[in-house]
């Protein structure tokens, strides 16, 4: 009997070498998977560069970078059903009521959301979890709603907001509890944002595409995408759910409060310790927070008020989608631009940085609103997401450095809930103004006024004195 002849691969005796076209079906199959294993191996090496990998940092920002992508998708889908696919009269008066149904309430949850989730600091990753099934499950819920149009859109809207804003409460209270060695809060929470907008801008374009399919696919995509980073969420280190050296942030400017909230807590005074409320964290802290306030009701504001304006009067030469893609591409690409520069400046000087970015903004805002035209409405969107950006690492390198670590956690989950509802006050404002673009941009600068002139004195004070001295944790 003649000996059977070995088909395998390999080197040794009794082996062939793979025929022409095995050995082209496999470098064509390496060159397609390449792609793939290559950017997930390069978003890996980047997102776990400098000891994030072994904080746990990396882990976060990439499930931020899913939750931005999830975000974006439901985004596409609800700006199509609610805002393009009506005449400009009826789309404001949907979208009036849209922020009725869902802003609106939201406006009264959102404070309650950071005190509330400071109960549950044992349980933070199910908390991120559950805020990503709870979008998952939503997203199946609004596909139903956009292709028959239902009043289920609103209520399932409404949760999709609570759920976003809840998990951003508990994503800046984790970030303290992730920094790798010798890494400056500024430059963690800079990373986190980086990722997210970089996977916002990557979803943005795949969602239009699946929007040019079907209403619906869209939210088929955020169902898979949410899906994903509830899984990520259980993925990131078991520390994030200890309180371990934690206490609420009473969040006061001044060392009055402090004693009054120890003696109350010596006599057992709980209606005393109920009138202090959230109070002191340093008067620079309060300070910064009201500036970037004013710059997220600015954000809010700009995000509505130019949505209808450029349809109804696009920018000259261009079309209302082009007018709208202009200011978008300008305003994330100065959000960027801000969050890269703040990682550089490594929180040097924060309230400087906060003062002048403020200023810059209201400059512009006051150029753009007297000589209003396409170039000054990009430059706005661009400073405005730059300011924007750069005060709010510049906010968090503040809370870092006058905070006391027992209480930071609490801070930034508290803060983070202010400024969501300073946006949704914006918002209100902009979907109310008559489309008169000089008066809107007025307005943008009076928002930006009230802020800094109302902060500028504090914050230039308390860099003078280069930073209060640490408030005692009682």
């Amino acid at each position: 009997m003649a000996p059977t002849r070995s088909t395998s691969v390999g080197t040794g005796p009794g082996t062939v070498s793979p025929g022409p076209a095995r050995r082209t079906a496999r470098a064509l199959g390496r060159a397609l998977h390449f792609p793939v294993t290559g950017t997930a191996r390069g978003i890996r090496k980047a997102t776990h560069a400098h000891g994030a990998g072994e904080s746990g940092l990396g882990k976060l920002i990439e499930l931020h970078a899913v939750n931005g992508a999830g975000d974006v998708m439901i985004t596409v889908a609800l700006a199509s059903t609610v805002f393009f696919s009506v005449p400009t009269d009826e789309a404001r008066g949907r979208v009036a009521l849209y922020l009725a149904i869902t802003m609106a309430p939201f406006t009264l949850l959102a404070p309650v959301i950071g005190p509330l989730l400071d109960r549950l600091p044992h349980g933070r990753r199910a908390a991120m979890a559950g805020a990503m099934l709870a979008r998952a499950l939503l997203a199946l819920v609004l596909s139903g709603a956009v292709a028959t149009g239902s009043v289920e859109l609103y209520p399932a809207a409404l949760g999709v907001l609570v759920a976003s804003k809840a998990y951003g409460v508990v994503r800046s209270a984790v970030v303290p509890r992730l920094l790798p060695p010798r890494f400056s809060l500024v430059k963690a929470n800079s990373r986190v944002t980086l990722g997210g907008l970089l996977a916002t801008a990557v979803a943005a374009p795949a969602g239009a595409g699946l929007q040019a399919i079907g209403p619906r696919w869209p939210l088929f995509g955020a169902f898979v995408i949410f899906v994903s980073g509830m899984f990520l969420s259980f993925s990131l280190p078991r520390k994030v759910d200890s309180a371990k050296g934690e206490a609420k942030a009473l969040l006061s400017a001044d060392e009055e409060h402090l004693h009054l909230h120890a003696r109350a807590e010596a006599a057992s005074d709980t209606s005393r310790k109920r009138r202090l409320g959230l109070r002191t964290v340093g008067p620079a802290v309060t300070h910064a927070l009201a500036a970037n306030a004013a710059l997220r009701c600015l954000s809010g504001f700009l995000i509505f008020f130019l949505a209808f304006l450029l349809r109804e009067h696009p920018l000259a030469g261009q079309s209302a989608a082009v007018s709208l893609g202009i200011v978008g591409v300008s305003a994330g690409a100065g959000n960027a631009l801000g969050t890269a520069v703040g990682a550089w400046l490594k929180a040097r000087a924060p309230e400087i940085i906060i003062v002048t970015v403020v200023a810059v903004v209201l400059g512009v805002a006051i150029t753009s609103a007297v000589f209003f035209g396409a170039v000054g409405v990009a430059c706005l969107g661009a400073c405005a997401g730059f300011a924007q950006a750069l005060s709010k690492l510049s906010l968090d390198a503040l809370i870092q450095r006058d905070v006391p670590e027992q209480v930071r956690t609490s801070a930034f989950a508290r803060s983070e809930t202010l400024l969501q509802v300073a946006w949704v006050f914006g918002g209100a404002v902009g979907i109310a103004m008559p489309l008169n673009g000089s008066l809107g941009l007025t307005v943008a600068a009076g928002i930006v006024a009230v802020g800094w002139l109302s902060t500028v004195r504090g914050l230039l004070t308390t860099a003078r004195q280069g930073g209060p001295r640490r408030t005692r944790v009682i």
